[in-house]
């Protein structure tokens, strides 16, 4: 078996937004969500179910899944592989702009149902060790949450260290799945949920499609083209940062050893200046 990463943009959609898997879905947001017994999701309706044309058109390197359960509330699965500026006021006017969005201007007010934010994000943000977080509406004297109606959760791949021997409970064999199931050759022992199961099936690249693989292709490049983009522009930073000192100490008068020692450049990289 050779199995895509989840966190591709293709096979993100593949796996969690294909409607004709919902289970996939339902296992993982039961899980991550520690949904209980009478208020666990039974069904989903997708919003914008996997199309691979639509996919291939997709220019963010943002990418949800948006569903409804059989309650009405409404779930906006993320994946996010690179913290962006102001990534916490877009997420809160991103799930804001759909809890507004369910009703047109006159309609009432109860008609609103609660929106559910899962981000799964391929970098640190948030302070503590804790994987999974979920930040909701308080009441600061009481602690009450009496505003209900959004809610926003994390999981932080980064800091999601266990082993495979280490997964004991559901939602950490999701996690390591979502993180690890690019480096795996068989699906591990010990997958009994059915859902994972076929998150599994439908992340092994066998399976797929000339179109899908070529896509699939084409994303993990223009990823690697994007973290390219970044690292030469810090890198360029950084350089830019010694050229600025080098030529102030030189100004200053200072000795070639104290520059090279301080800056790190080349003698013929300091001459130039």
């Amino acid at each position: 078996m050779k199995f895509a990463d989840p966190k591709n943009d293709v096979a993100f959609h593949k796996i969690f937004g294909n409607e004709n898997k919902k289970v996939i879905l339902i296992s993982f947001l039961n899980s991550v969500l520690d949904l209980k017994h009478g208020y666990k999701i039974v069904d989903l309706t997708f919003k914008d179910s996997y199309q691979l044309p639509k996919i291939s058109s997709l220019k963010s390197s943002i990418i949800d899944v948006k569903v409804k359960d059989q309650k009405k509330n409404s779930y906006i699965v993320e994946m996010q592989v690179s913290e962006t500026d102001g990534f916490d006021k877009r997420v809160q006017y991103y799930v804001s702009k759909e809890y507004a969005n369910q009703i047109e201007k006159g309609d009432d007010y109860p008609k609103l149902t609660p929106v559910v934010f899962v981000g799964i994000l391929d970098f640190k943000y948030f302070k503590g060790k804790d994987y999974i977080t979920q930040h909701i509406i308080l009441n600061k004297k009481t602690m009450e949450n009496d505003l209900k109606d959004i809610n926003f959760n994390f999981v932080e791949l980064p800091k999601f260290k266990k082993k495979l021997e280490e997964c004991k409970s559901l939602v950490d064999k999701w996690i390591f799945f979502i993180k690890n199931a690019k480096n795996l050759k068989i699906v591990p022992e010990g997958i009994e949920d059915k859902g994972l199961k076929e998150a599994y099936k439908e992340s092994d690249k066998h399976n797929w499609t000339k179109d899908e693989l070529e896509m699939y292709d084409y994303f993990s490049m223009r990823e690697q083209d994007e973290r390219g983009k970044m690292t030469l522009a810090i890198r360029r930073a950084k350089e830019q940062g010694k050229i600025e000192i080098a030529k102030e100490m030189k100004q200053n008068n200072e000795s070639m050893e104290k520059i090279l020692k301080y800056t790190g450049l080349t003698v013929e990289e300091i001459e130039k200046l």
